[in-house]
């Protein structure tokens, strides 16, 4: 393809760069998109990512759980010491009512919630067996049948129980078995009322439904004023307790988790009742479910009414109290006294130990008093069903936003951006969680990381070869980033010759001859090396190409092979550090015992041709052109002036921003028509009063020279050449003065000064 000569060709190159090679890393990053917006709609599942889901859940929740010990809930232990204590576990229902009584009576709790269910009669006294032996062999005994009647209530632990819990605040447990558990049909105890009776309940709600379950027996649940479930369908693949659910269904009523039991009789008994995203007026289903209203508090529910398990922190973040010290009343007031507390136990052989995001033996009973920590407090977390539809709207524009910049953008650049990405993502997610939202993380982090290596992998083995290609062409040319823009679109760079508008850089080493003849050949080269690489590197820092180097000198030029509208600027920002690279040179160079060098740098803009010209026995890829050779007069007048770097009109005017002094108005050998040239001093902006002061007087003094007003002009010049010394443009003047009074020019003088030498 031949390079786009006119600025309505920029749009259409640029166009080009979205043709194939956007289209093929398109259809690269929907490869990775798609199995991750289907993983996300439901229609492929993968478990790979949902288990990096759960992991990103966890790290979450251990991140921002607040570490805290609420001792508003105490947990009264059954554990190994108590057990070495009391003995075995069941304990006798009466020692139960001792601890019952020890708890309301003399440590005054506010409530009691048991991790546990009394499903089966108490058998520890025989009684069953008397009971047996009344009816059978002693039926006709009146003396035993009277002494059975009496010690009857002292042997009925399970009524003396049940008695303990008579008028208390007291939320007993049971479980609920479901389809596919074992035992489902079985049906053991007394259930509570429904917290909302099927009469009542009008959702549509995929409620788990229990058929069978093992609740406490009748006398005893009848003496309780509320009961709640403690068991868990929601444990996840893992089996890791992350959910829990607020209630199940059971023959169309509604039951509450022990959770929801305890904390609904900590606030009094308010009302349950559904919090729909639609209103009253909704579906009423579980997709428009938001969660529950218990009093003031609002509680986040997923769409089987479950919620995510507030935790506080590790295992110990609730008091726990020995249920020994309790019975042998050692235990302190505080923290029993007013605060809720929960039954249970942490001894291993009983076997509620389970595993949780923040550790994998965890007490069971612990995370009941998260859940009622977490509703008490309103610290809980919400993952709304349109929460679905934001992420695929995310994956979308990740997968938009990098490939655009995988594609066109360096393979650092790339790599930073995704970092950034993967970053961002994950600070704002971990920002979101702790403030109650779980938004879902993983598919995002790995539609990143897909995205970066598959389009790495890609540029690495498929594009590399272009961009080979475009090495061995240019490489020995331009700078290597170049060569990466090129690469983006091979097809829009070549080598035949076009003409196009460009800026050419000619640098000369001055007094060369006298160093060479100096210089032992082997320093010499070193000295060339050393001067010519710190120069190219400025070059190239600055997006020019290297056409050649001729002896002491370099010749570049910016706006080919690639083009840049701002040729003029990168030049002359080239120029300028090329000037300090080359003081900075000079330390290095006394320390070797060489000679200093200076260097003339000129600049010229305007129209040029540029390709591959030469011949069948050598080629290159260079400038040519009348701008090209000006160039090179405007170098060579820089030893003229006295000055390091000179510009031509044309990048002058290119350049409004720049301050410039005007040096001369010159007919260079070869041309008729005269140019101006100028010194760039630096931008318009900075410069100081004293030298935006002499650029004044300096065209002042010009004027009057012009004019031919030989004495005002030669005052002027003088005072200025007093002032600055170091400038030997005004002895320039002050020379050509002294020349025009002793040899006055023509009628037809216009002022142009004829350069006579190369």
């Amino acid at each position: 393809m031949q390079f786009d000569n006119n600025p309505q060709g920029e749009p259409r190159a640029q166009e080009s760069i979205l043709q194939p090679r956007l289209i093929i890393r398109a259809l690269i990053s929907l490869l990775v998109l798609l199995p991750l917006v289907m993983h996300v709609r439901g229609d492929l599942h993968q478990g790979w990512l949902e288990r990096l889901e759960l992991a990103s859940y966890d790290a979450r929740t251990w991140l921002t759980m607040p570490r805290t010990m609420d001792d508003r809930i105490v947990i009264v232990d059954v554990d190994e010491r108590s057990l070495l204590r009391r003995g075995q576990w069941p304990w006798s229902r009466d020692t139960l009512a001792e601890l019952v009584n020890r708890l309301f009576e003399q440590y005054q709790i506010s409530l009691l919630g048991f991790d546990m269910v009394f499903a089966e009669p108490d058998a520890s006294t025989g009684l069953g067996t008397l009971r047996a032996w009344a009816k059978g062999p002693l039926a006709g005994n009146s003396q035993f049948l009277e002494i059975l009647e009496q010690s009857r209530p002292l042997l009925d632990h399970d009524g003396i129980f049940a008695g303990s819990l008579a008028e208390r605040p007291v939320v007993l447990g049971y479980i609920f078995r479901r389809e596919g558990d074992p035992g489902a049909q079985i049906k053991l105890g007394a259930l509570p009322p429904p917290v909302i009776p099927a009469a009542e309940n009008d959702t549509t709600i995929p409620f788990y439904e229990a058929q069978g379950y093992t609740a406490n027996l009748p006398q005893i649940q009848r003496m309780a004023p509320a009961a709640g479930f403690f068991e868990n369908p929601t444990v996840d693949p893992d089996g890791v307790y992350r959910r829990v659910p607020m209630l199940q269904a059971h023959r169309g009523g509604l039951y509450p988790s022990l959770g929801l039991a305890v904390s609904q009789m900590a606030l009094a008994n308010p009302a349950i009742d559904f919090d729909f995203f639609s209103g009253s007026e909704g579906p009423r289903d579980g997709l428009d479910l938001e969660g529950l209203r218990l009093g003031p508090l609002r509680i986040p529910l997923g769409a089987r009414a479950t919620m995510f398990v507030p935790y506080r922190g590790a295992q110990g973040s609730f008091p726990y109290v020995s249920a020994t010290d309790v019975l042998d009343g050692t235990a302190p007031n505080y923290p029993l006294q007013n605060a809720i507390v929960l039954l249970g136990t942490s001894a291993p052989g009983l076997n509620d130990l389970r595993s949780t995001p923040v550790g994998e033996r965890f007490n069971g009973v612990e995370i009941h008093a998260n859940v009622i920590s977490g509703i008490l407090d309103g610290r809980l977390k919400a993952q709304p069903h349109y929460f679905r539809g934001l992420e695929l709207i995310l994956l979308v524009a990740l997968a938009i936003g990098l490939t655009l910049l995988l594609s066109l953008a360096p393979v650092g650049l790339g790599m930073f951006g995704c970092l950034v990405a993967v970053v961002v993502i994950f600070v704002a997610n971990v920002w979101a969680f702790a403030r109650g939202w779980v938004v879902p993380l993983a598919a995002s982090e790995v539609l990143v990381a897909g995205l970066f290596v598959t389009h790495t992998a890609y540029g690495y083995f498929v594009e590399s070869r272009g961009r080979r290609a475009l090495s061995a062409l240019f490489g020995q040319y331009v700078p290597p980033e170049l060569v990466r823009e090129m690469a983006s679109n091979p097809r829009r760079f070549g080598m035949q010759a076009v003409s196009r508008d460009m800026t050419v850089l000619f640098a000369d080493v001055r007094g060369f001859t006298g160093i060479a003849e100096d210089l032992e050949p082997p320093e010499l080269s070193l000295l060339m090396n050393e001067f010519l690489t710190v120069m190219t590197r400025v070059i190239h820092r600055h997006r020019g190409t290297i056409d050649k180097y001729m002896g002491d000198a370099v010749m570049a030029f910016w706006g080919a092979p690639v083009p840049d509208p701002e040729h003029a600027r990168n030049a002359m920002r080239a120029a300028f550090e090329m000037h300090g690279a080359m003081q900075s040179l000079l330390p290095r160079f006394r320390k070797q015992g060489w000679p200093e060098l200076g260097v003339g740098i000129g600049l010229n803009s305007g129209q040029m041709r540029v390709g591959n010209m030469g011949s069948e026995f050598r080629i290159a890829y260079t400038v040519l052109g009348d701008a090209v050779n000006l160039g090179a007069r405007i170098e060579s007048l820089t030893r003229e002036y006295g000055v390091t770097v000179a510009v031509g009109q044309q990048t002058r005017e290119a350049l409004p921003d720049i301050g410039c002094l005007e040096l001369d108005i010159v007919r260079v050998r070869g041309k008729e028509r005269p140019v101006a040239i100028y010194e760039p001093l630096g931008p318009q902006a900075e410069l100081d009063n004293e030298t935006l002061a002499m650029c004044k007087r300096h065209e002042r003094a010009l004027q009057l020279y012009r004019t031919r007003e030989w004495d005002d002009a030669e005052r002027e010049f003088y005072l200025l050449h007093q002032s600055y010394p170091e400038r030997r443009i005004f002895r320039v003047y002050l020379d050509r003065i002294a020349l025009c009074r002793n040899e006055p020019p023509g009628a037809d003088w216009d002022g142009v000064f004829t350069q006579r030498v190369k």
